[in-house]
């Protein structure tokens, strides 16, 4: 418990993130090909697999370079609201630390069950759930603005005293912990593991297009955000995975802006400005049932 108490230097925060988010690509990269020689041996590799897989590494580059031109600023909108308008300035300690990975966690939840509830932010987030397949590489599947909509969930962090290098850390821990529940290795974990943390199982039913298993568990790290908000599912029949319609498409490109595409699309053809702005701000779900019956 005394290490717990020990108050740690912004300069440790910021090299234990860079160190950790470095060392796991390797550990990702590894449990990617661990994965790959799976399927070749079940005989469900296929070349479209390769290509999807490709496509989602590629979507990672893009967000890498977008991150390099906005993460400055994003770091310090983050510096200045915990030095202008903070409620207080917490110590950086194990204890804080924690509280603010948990903290960080609730925020991911909301964050993540926003990006389904809401047009404009599906838009982006429909990438990362296009892939037909899962595997690590749909967790490096990343839409145009996945880094946008973060920076409003976490700044209450900011807001509450927690350093904002604490926070990034905090953000990354989280986002590193889903990459690992990208698998369809993992069966299922013991009961007790399941009823606690978010597992591959968990989160395969996240990524499904079954029609009971749609937005439900949106958990980062503790599934019990689920459990207590009333969108807990536990993984039965048999996942389908994407979105619907499929892009049957592994060209970066395409995949990369296809939500947005659609979008514009729909906005386009929208029959007034009243519909256009529910598209915007109502769920995805909420659009397709429009279309439907507008089709029958």
């Amino acid at each position: 418990m005394e290490f717990m108490s020990q108050v740690f230097s912004e300069t440790t925060i910021i090299f234990a993130e860079t160190w950790v988010d470095d060392s796991f690509v390797f550990i990702a990269i590894a449990l990617f090909l661990i994965e790959l020689v799976r399927y070749g041996f079940k005989k469900k590799l296929s070349w479209n697999m390769v290509g999807d897989s490709a496509t989602n590494f590629v979507t990672l580059f893009f967000l890498l370079v977008t991150v390099f031109f906005v993460g400055l600023a994003y770091v310090a909108a983050f510096v200045f609201a915990y030095d202008n308008f903070s409620l207080t300035q917490l110590p950086l300690t194990g204890w804080t630390i924690l509280g603010c990975l948990i903290l960080a966690d609730l925020a991911y939840y909301w964050e993540h069950r926003f990006l389904h509830s809401n047009g404009f932010a599906w838009g982006t987030h429909s990438v990362h759930h296009s892939s037909p397949y899962f595997n690590i590489s749909v967790a490096y599947r990343f839409g145009p603005l996945d880094w946008f909509f973060p920076f409003f969930f976490h700044l209450p962090l900011i807001l509450m005293g927690f350093n904002p290098f604490v926070v990034l850390m905090c953000e990354t821990f989280v986002q590193l912990f889903q990459t690992l529940l990208h698998t369809e290795t993992v069966k299922k974990f013991p009961r007790p593991i399941e009823a606690i943390f978010n597992t591959p199982s968990h989160h395969r039913v996240h990524h499904a297009t079954n029609k009971q298993y749609l937005d439900k568990n949106y958990a980062g790290i503790l599934i019990i955000w689920d459990r207590m908000f009333g969108t807990f599912a536990r993984e039965g029949e048999e996942v389908k995975y994407g979105v619907y319609p499929r892009i049957n498409s592994v060209n970066p490109f395409k995949v990369y802006l296809h939500g947005y595409a659609k979008l514009i699309e729909q906005l386009w053809h929208a029959p007034s400005w009243g519909y256009r702005l529910q598209i915007l701000i109502k769920p995805p779900i909420w659009v397709w049932k429009q279309e439907q019956q507008r089709n029958k």
